[in-house]
């Protein structure tokens, strides 16, 4: 009987994993309810994290043909580049759950977090870019 059981209970979780790997609907032009504020932060953080990427590899670009011009003594652009990113991306992530703690246990608190980290991405972005563009391109 205890089989029986067991087999059933894993046939409704394995039944119900695809409707948890779809994504949830929420109206992001007009967020209702925590859970929608929750989704639509998170959605927007991963468009300025998307955002990021791009701009990220451009600056890469940008460094990599530095080094490649440059003196044995004056390379290394590529290198601080990515070790800068690393620090920032470790800044951000810190940065972001310190200020989440405002809900800290609440269901505001993704919010917080999610919001903090696009905030602070679009901000590294435009640095990013601005740095490409002070290195003539």
């Amino acid at each position: 009987m205890k089989s029986v059981s067991a087999a059933a209970a894993a046939a409704l979780v394995f039944c119900a994993l695809p409707a948890f790997a779809q994504e949830p609907k929420a109206n992001c032009k007009n967020p209702q309810t925590q859970m929608e504020m929750n989704i639509c932060s998170q959605r927007d953080f991963d468009a300025a994290d998307k955002a990021l990427n791009a701009q990220y590899q451009a600056t890469r670009k940008t460094m990599k043909a530095w080094d490649a011009d440059a003196t044995s003594d004056s390379k290394g652009a590529d290198d601080a580049l990515v070790k800068a990113q690393r620090a920032w991306v470790a800044y951000r992530d810190a940065q972001c759950i310190s200020y989440g703690f405002q809900a800290h246990g609440g269901s505001m608190e993704p919010m917080l977090i999610s919001g903090c980290q696009a905030d602070l991405t679009r901000k590294r972005t435009a640095e990013l870019k601005e740095l490409t563009e002070a290195m003539g391109n």
